[in-house]
Parts: C-alpha cells; structure tokens; sequence
C-alpha cells in the first residue's frame, strides 16, 4: 500500500473544495449536498460544515444509498425529502470516482425531478470512466492502472488515502 494522501493533505483539499463550492453557490438561498453512503457522506458533513462557516446559503446534507456493486439491483434511497430538493442547488459528493458507475446511478435518480443545477465532487478521481459522468471538483487527480485500487479512511484524525 502506497499512501496518496495524509491526514493534514485530505483536510487541506477538502478545505479547498468546499471554497470551490461556496465561489459556484455564493448566490444560492439553499444548497443540497448529497453523500454517497460510507466515505461520501462524511466527506459530504465535512464540507457543509466548512461552507456554514463562510456562507449565507442554508445548506442541507443528505445521504444516497446505493448498491455500488450492483445499483440497478436495489432502490436508491434519498435521505432528503425530493419536493425539498425541487429547484435547488445539488452537490453530489463521493471520496473515489473510478467508473463512474455509482455516481451515474445516484444522478440518474435526482434528474427525477426538477433542479436548478447539479455538480459532482471527488476527493481522488481516478479517471478510469465506464460511464459517462465527470467530476466537476476534484481534490486530487490520479493516474492509475486498471488493477490499482484507491482506499480512502476518513476516520477524524487518522484521514488517510492508500493506492492499494
């Protein structure tokens, strides 16, 4: 296992992009930020809590539940009431972008109804695409093997990213 990131840089690019997305939502009355479950919804809590500090938006996080093995196999469920998040400002969030595949499902489901905007954060992206969805922030950009696989552990305080 190679480390990719440590603690102090995983909080210094989450610090970053949570920046980005108050400089895009800097006019938006609510801003939805939805975690894939496991790694993206703590990274998703993270950079609410970072936008709250710096901006006037209310922001809402939610979690997505979806199967990442096998999406097409289970319902996805929204944490957030869908008729809260109609017109808003949505931010879907997940720590590895590999194929893309669970972030096209967890898309394929908000595009059931009406928003204002949709934008897409990885903490590593990968860039081995299978699906055609791309990552609109990114705190680190990885060029890596087909067999290589990226871990992430958000634990607070022992925040670590290994290229296994």
């Amino acid at each position: 296992m190679q480390e990719i990131l440590s603690s102090r840089e995983i909080k210094q690019k989450t610090e970053r992009l949570a920046h980005q997305l108050i400089e895009n939502t800097f006019e938006e009355p609510r801003v939805f930020i939805g975690g894939i479950e496991g790694n993206g919804i703590i990274l998703a809590k993270s950079l609410a809590k970072i936008m709250g500090k710096h901006t006037e938006s209310e922001i809402t996080v939610f979690s997505i539940k979806v199967n990442k093995s096998e999406p097409w196999s289970e319902k996805i469920i929204l944490s957030s009431p869908r008729e809260a998040m109609e017109d808003a400002y949505i931010i879907l969030v997940d720590d590895v972008f590999n194929s893309g595949k669970t972030m096209q499902f967890a898309l394929v489901e908000i595009l059931q109804f009406p928003t204002k905007a949709i934008k897409t954060v990885a903490l590593v992206d990968r860039k081995h695409r299978r699906f055609p969805i791309k990552a609109n922030f990114v705190g680190l950009s990885l060029s890596t093997t087909l067999k290589d696989r990226v871990e992430v552990d958000l634990t607070e305080g022992s925040e670590k990213a290994y290229l296994v």
